[in-house]
């Protein structure tokens, strides 16, 4: 593990104003309907990356840091199965969380990527991640919702024994519908941000309007009740003997990882993210004082600066090899030319 290096802030882009969400579309995989936004690429050379969201978010989470990277990466990002316009599933295990992920890069035909992911999607992308290495050119895990087993780390904690009832679903739903769209994006907002003051209008708009979707998905309140259970059952797992455990898997990726985190998380154990990156052999670790849950929307640009940090790193280290591999070739080439002739004496 290694501090992430990161680039002048003034060689990231600034855009003059807020982008509106990145276009989006339905797309068929696995006979159900996946929901996907695209963020072209602004510069020719663009690699492709794939972004996934966090419980109870969406696609539109990485609306900002996607624009700020368009210079140097293609990306994708994605509505988990329940979440945002995508189809519900008929399972919600990180398991199958990581099956979707790596399903949809194989069915884009665009892997190796560079794959991101936050809260419960970085917990899928590193299991995706350590079962596909194939699939994947670099790791960024912003807040990754690994194990920790103290509930008074999270918010989240005192509604786990409530996962233990059957119809914790209904109680889910029941809750959510008692409450206004303008109060439920709020929460959320308050929640995952350390400042909700940096939360810009436009973005409150669009949470509002998302948190009214909500309301009208009959499966929402199934989809992250069931998500949450299944992470709590990794949580569970990682600290039993096993190839399922999380903290093995971290250890098995081959890709080059960044690993950030904000001090002032209130969903996720601070001391996490260093596990994580202690874990992982290739990795860099950022952690960012006055952040959040959700460094990608809360300092973008940050997060850019660091992300471009690891694929310069990228850059020269692929430089590197193929200048030895060239040097390696001219000398073998050259002792070739010049092997010395043996003269049978007469």
């Amino acid at each position: 593990m290694k501090r992430a290096a990161l680039v002048p802030e003034f060689t990231v882009p600034s855009p003059e104003r807020l982008p509106d969400m990145w276009p989006g579309r339905e797309v068929e995989l696995d006979g159900l309907k996946a929901y996907v936004r695209d963020t072209p690429a602004a510069a020719p050379g663009a690699e492709p990356a794939v972004y996934v969201h966090g419980l109870g978010g969406s696609s539109t989470n990485w609306t900002d840091l996607a624009g700020v990277l368009a210079g140097r990466l293609d990306g994708q990002a994605i509505d988990l199965p329940g979440f945002g316009y995508s189809d519900p599933a008929r399972s919600y295990s990180l398991a199958a969380m990581a099956s979707h992920i790596v399903r949809w890069v194989e069915h884009s035909g665009r892997g190796p990527v560079h794959l991101f992911g936050n809260s419960m999607g970085g917990a899928a992308v590193v299991v995706a991640a350590a079962l596909r290495p194939d699939l994947v050119r670099s790791l960024t895990l912003i807040s990754p919702a690994m194990p920790f087993l103290d509930p008074r780390r999270s918010l989240q904690g005192p509604i786990v024994p409530l996962l233990l009832l059957p119809n914790a679903a209904k109680l889910a739903a029941r809750r959510m519908s008692s409450m206004e769209p303008e109060a439920l994006a709020s929460m959320v907002i308050e929640s995952c941000y350390a400042d909700p003051t940096r939360y810009p209008e436009q973005r409150r708009l669009e949470a509002i309007e998302e948190a009214r979707r909500r309301h009208l998905v009959p499966w929402y309140a199934e989809a992250y009740v069931g998500s949450l259970r299944g992470l709590v059952s990794s949580f569970l797992r990682a600290y039993l003997p096993g190839e399922g455990s999380m903290w093995k898997m971290a250890a098995r990726i081959k890709a080059p990882t960044l690993v950030i985190a904000g001090r002032q998380d209130r969903l996720v154990d601070i001391r996490t993210a260093p596990q994580v990156a202690r874990l992982i052999p290739d990795s860099r670790l950022m952690m960012l004082e006055g952040v959040g849950h959700v460094a990608q929307m809360e300092v973008p640009r940050t997060v850019a600066r660091a992300v471009f940090g690891m694929l310069d790193e990228l850059q020269e280290d692929k430089a590197g090899r193929a200048a030895t591999q060239q040097v390696a070739t001219q000398v073998r080439d050259g002792v070739r030319q010049r092997a010395p002739r043996v003269r049978m004496a007469s």
